[in-house]
């Protein structure tokens, strides 16, 4: 990636595809400002006499819940980054007097919104949405809704050219737009970079380390892990009761392990989504009666939709050592206040992609950071 940073310090205006503009919404505004920051800095070495590349937007409702985006500096010509959390529950709007927290759906309908209010003026759209709007409805079993691809059709036919994600739930989604630019960018060395801060002590070998798939979902993610760590690989599967539907999937009847014995291992489990983090949890306490030694859990969104008392019980007990998250949805500040959650901060590699793809640089460096992260492995090896 050296020559990718010397590059985005280079930032030359001269040989971007248009003028960098970047607009934050409601729910990223933090991400934003960050990505903005970075730029900013780069920009400045460069000898560009720059404050800001966001451009001020709103997306104002009536008391009735009716909707607008307005964008408050013109975007004509530019190369336009729109940064979109549909995750972001924190957002609310006053509906007929009650206070309303905005959902997915709302989120991705006030996207629609601000790409509309550009009314084609951009030179090109672009859009950040980390946490992938529908994606996990992102396959047809029985009469089902598509929002997955429906969503990416969608924002193909209104314009948008390129669409960034990090580690959808299936990526396989993105070919429902064949012909629209898709990045599936997974932080790896940023997670393991963050995993190695908090625990610059945990020995990197097959006697003492292994990663754990928590499912067969996940099992591509972490086979990426334990080779790139040259470390053994388990994995849990779910056994399920499929002669019953409950909240539309069949019930998980127990997690079944296979692979080496974990006795004494540190283990690292690497998922996309902490949701209720009931499984996650099974699977650490089904490691524990292993006589498993650390348990490392990291989602690249973490957003326990049941609170986080249970987690708070489970690292009381030691039952799990820490859990690793990105800030690439909304984090709220009972969670980041928790000892056992750390938080993956990757703001500056989304950065990397909008300087790249603003300067039509090659992003395959960015994608597949084998050499960065074989060389903060050995520098953890040798401290």
């Amino acid at each position: 990636m050296s020559k990718l940073i010397k590059t985005a310090q280079v930032f030359n205006p001269a040989v971007s595809v248009a003028p960098l503009g970047i607009i934050a919404m409601d729910g990223a505004k933090e991400l934003g400002e960050k990505i903005n920051d970075y730029l900013v800095t780069w920009a400045k070495q460069s000898g560009q006499d720059i404050d800001t590349f966001l451009i001020p937007c709103s997306c104002p409702r009536f008391q009735s819940g009716d909707a607008k985006a307005l964008i408050s500096k013109t975007v004509r010509g530019y190369d336009l980054f729109i940064v979109c959390d549909t995750g972001n529950y924190s957002c609310t709007y006053s509906y007929f007097g009650h206070e309303n927290r905005m959902s997915p759906d709302d989120h991705y309908q006030d996207l629609k919104r601000i790409i509309q209010a550009a009314a084609g003026k951009a030179h090109r759209i672009n859009v950040i949405m980390p946490l992938l709007y529908g994606g996990r409805q992102h396959r047809r079993n029985y009469r089902e809704s598509l929002d997955c691809a429906w969503m990416l059709h969608e924002l193909q036919a209104i314009g948008v050219s390129n669409l960034m994600t990090f580690d959808a739930h299936d990526p396989r989604v993105m070919n429902a737009v064949p012909l629209m630019g898709f990045d599936n960018i997974i932080p790896s060395y940023q997670v393991l970079k963050a995993l190695f801060k908090s625990f610059p002590d945990i020995q990197l070998d097959k006697d003492h380390f292994m990663v754990v798939s928590p499912d067969e979902g996940a099992m591509s993610r972490n086979m990426y892990y334990a080779s790139a760590m040259e470390v053994n690989l388990g994995m849990f599967y779910k056994r399920r009761d499929y002669s019953t539907i409950i909240n539309g999937r069949n019930p998980i009847v127990a997690h079944e392990y296979l692979g080496n014995d974990v006795k004494d291992m540190n283990i690292f489990i690497a998922d996309d989504i902490i949701s209720s983090g009931e499984s996650m949890l099974d699977i650490a306490y089904e490691l524990k009666k292993r006589d498993a030694k650390k348990i490392l859990a990291y989602a690249t969104y973490s957003i326990f939709t049941a609170g986080p008392e249970k987690y708070d019980k489970a690292y009381k007990e030691g039952m799990i050592d820490a859990v690793f998250g990105t800030n690439l949805t909304y984090i709220p500040d009972w969670l980041k206040e928790r000892e056992w959650f750390h938080i993956v901060d990757c703001s500056k590699y989304v950065s990397y992609f909008v300087a790249s793809l603003n300067h039509d640089m090659s992003v395959s460096e960015i994608l597949d950071p084998h050499e960065k992260i074989k060389t903060l492995l050995e520098a953890h090896r040798k401290a």
